[in-house]
């Protein structure tokens, strides 16, 4: 059997130093413990240990210090699992930042102390049959397509971040690739065998939401006709992805950090918690830290779950993927659907490349699954694309027109006697024009997602009501 890797503790209380120890023996790992930042280093440098677990409040020196002096070894081989207090969280998100592995929180249990340390050295498993950094490419990363600058910063923060058990929050708007991104990181994880469960938290009702992530027991509440195993338990040895978590209600995510720092979940009706391993990935289409300042998103767990950020680019700023996955996409519809088509024509490409896709991705997939449906031949010509796209294309080269002001908008008078369409409407233009036509600071201010005003300005172009 392969001697395991020495591990290195660098923490100063005496009584947590031989408890840490203690467990770590207990479960086969070698160990070396010191109690100042000074002899951490001296102990690193003799041992070059795989993983070290260091103490963020050194008596003698910061142990961020440390850290970065373990970063800048020539032989970088090393992840550094985090130790702090619960006061000290922003300092744990900056050492992740940083380029720690992980961190933990005092009082932490023993399950999440040890599943830590096995999935950092589960992270050098991984990459001893590497032959060196990967290249920034979408190979391997679900079915994320595109070679545009900011996909390949996306890329390559994927690549960083997917080995490690960092939470990731992932932001974009709506239609951009979030749950790919997500299902990325979990593929490239030490966790790619076990489950991938994503939910939605702003398509559940709040009342069910509960439930939904924590399971619950058979008659806990009206309808309840038997045991449901909740997202998180069935996530258990894998990752669970929380979709728009921005909805979550308030409740819910004072559950949710409790389960975060303790790795327990309780489900409804049952009277004792239960252990689960679970890394988290969410992702929203709005602005978190807007959330926080409206006090609908609690500031403890913003901090606790943005550990490592990734933004999925609008396809509007990734250049010619737009082709790219244009092109992808045909030949796979074509095929599913037995018809012909392997290419756009040049006027449905310069087309393609002009609009400005409030929908993204989503909205471009569609319009090509509608094109291979309902037509064939080889090239998809400007008259096989669904009605009213061409207005709606011309609209968006030309936004001069939705941002001219109505001069009679922001009076009271002015309402009385239209219809509320009519007056959401004269609201969101007049708002446009207000930012000087720029659609996504305009929906900052009316605290909606830019895709939600794209959709209402293509139907109103489109002479039809708006769906929300």
């Amino acid at each position: 059997m392969t001697e395991r890797p020495p591990l290195l503790l660098i923490e100063d209380t005496p009584s947590l130093q031989m408890v840490y120890d203690s467990i770590l023996r207990s479960a086969g790992h070698q160990v070396h413990c010191e109690g100042t930042a000074e002899a951490g280093l001296r102990a690193f440098r003799a041992h070059r240990p795989q993983v070290v677990l260091l103490d963020l409040m050194l008596p003698d020196r910061d142990g961020q210090a440390d850290q970065c002096e373990i970063g800048w070894h020539p032989e970088p081989d090393t992840a550094v699992i985090v130790i702090t207090a619960n006061g000290s969280i922003n300092k744990a998100v900056s050492a992740m930042r940083a380029g720690a592995h992980e961190f933990l929180v005092k009082p932490f249990g023993e399950d999440r102390f040890l599943n830590a340390v096995s999935n950092a050295l589960a992270s050098f498993g991984q990459q001893d049959g590497l032959a060196g950094p990967a290249a920034p490419t979408a190979e391997g990363l679900s079915d994320l397509i595109g070679a545009s600058a900011p996909m390949q910063a996306v890329y390559s923060k994927i690549r960083s971040v997917a080995r490690s058990m960092a939470t990731v929050f992932i932001t974009g708007e709506s239609g951009t690739g979030k749950e790919l991104c997500a299902q990325a990181v979990h593929d490239l994880s030490a966790r790619a065998s076990g489950p991938f469960i994503a939910l939605n938290c702003g398509a559940i009702p709040a009342e069910l939401l509960e439930s939904e992530v924590f399971g619950h027991l058979k008659g806990s509440f009206t309808g309840a006709i038997a045991d449901k195993k909740g997202a998180a338990a069935a996530a258990d040895g894998g990752t669970l992805f929380l979709d728009e978590i921005c909805e979550l209600d308030l409740n819910l995510q004072t559950k949710l950090l409790r389960f975060l720092q303790t790795s327990t979940i309780q489900p409804v009706g049952a009277t004792k918690p239960r252990k689960v391993n679970v890394r988290i990935v969410c992702a929203t289409n709005r602005d978190p830290l807007d959330a926080v300042r409206r006090g609908r998103f609690r500031e403890d767990l913003y901090y606790r779950l943005h550990v490592v950020p990734i933004h999925m680019p609008p396809l509007r700023e990734r250049g010619d993927d737009v082709l790219t996955i244009s092109e992808t996409a045909l030949r796979r519809y074509a095929k599913e659907e037995g018809r012909q088509f392997t290419d756009l024509s040049p006027e449905v490409k310069a087309l393609f490349l002009s609009f400005g896709w409030p929908g993204n991705v989503r909205q471009l997939l569609n319009v090509l699954r509608n094109v291979v449906v309902l037509n064939d031949g080889h090239v998809v010509t400007r008259t096989m694309l669904p009605p009213g796209f061409d207005t709606v294309a011309e609209a968006r080269i030309q936004p001069a027109r939705i941002a001219e002001p109505h001069k009679d908008a922001v009076t009271l008078e002015a309402l009385v006697g239209r219809t509320l369409a009519e007056i959401e409407r004269m609201v969101i233009e007049e708002t446009i024009a207000k930012v000087g036509g720029s659609v996504p600071k305009a929906a900052r201010m009316l605290d909606v997602a830019p895709s939600t005003l794209y959709r209402k300005m293509e139907s109103w172009s489109e002479g039809k009501p708006a769906a929300e």
